[in-house]
């Protein structure tokens, strides 16, 4: 009940203050390409319950048919407002609506595809018991995730080396979830946001 009467009153908080900037970030994707200034992909939350997670658009209209849903570093269908709002996190404000509808939490495990969460077994089913959350352990180790799969074959990339990463760090939240670790998390994702990264080789530890 704490965690989410937290939820509810940063999310409508933030919403309320950062209504100005929201206004001029969709207006700015709006005339930076053709297409709705939001993008409302498909995301598993609590339960396995589908729902839309709200972003601001970064990438082309019809992206989804173009490619995967892994995004490679220099992703033609990026646009140009896109590769400055995924670098600096602003296209991830929109989810302070999912929020506060109830979707998602300010700290939790982030919301996989359904391609993926299909591929869940036993024990990793756990991340599913609880709401996906904008940040957790895994939004701070791989902050720079479109660097970090390329653009060889970004897919590949993910799937092998990220996506086992990013579950374990999911399941690391589901067993140590507290919340003055929420509190713990929020912190590090701001120093991190705020372009002071973690020092080189500084992992959340799994034990």
């Amino acid at each position: 009940m704490l965690k989410r009467a937290f939820d509810i009153l940063v999310s409508a908080a933030g919403l309320a203050i950062l209504t100005p900037l929201l206004f001029l970030v969709a207006v700015w994707v709006k005339l930076d390409s053709p297409g709705p200034a939001f993008y409302r992909g498909v995301r598993i939350g609590r339960h396995g319950r589908p729902f839309r997670m709200f972003k601001f658009r970064s990438m082309v209209m019809g992206a989804d048919r173009l490619g995967g849903a892994v995004t490679g570093r220099h992703d033609p269908r990026l646009t140009r407002a896109g590769r400055l709002l995924r670098k600096s996190k602003l296209d991830e404000l929109p989810q302070l609506i999912n929020v506060l509808a109830g979707d998602m939490s300010l700290v939790g495990p982030r919301p996989e595809v359904p391609e993926y969460v299909a591929l869940y077994t036993g024990e990793e089913r756990l991340i599913l018991s609880v709401r996906p959350g904008i940040t957790d352990y895994s939004s701070i180790e791989f902050s720079d995730h479109q660097q970090l799969v390329g653009d060889a074959d970004p897919k590949a990339v993910f799937e092998s080396t990220i996506l086992p990463r990013k579950t374990a760090l999911r399941l690391k939240y589901v067993r140590q979830q507290s919340f003055l670790n929420d509190l713990r998390i929020l912190g590090r994702t701001a120093w991190v946001v705020l372009g002071k990264p973690l020092r080189r080789g500084k992992r959340p530890s799994l034990e």
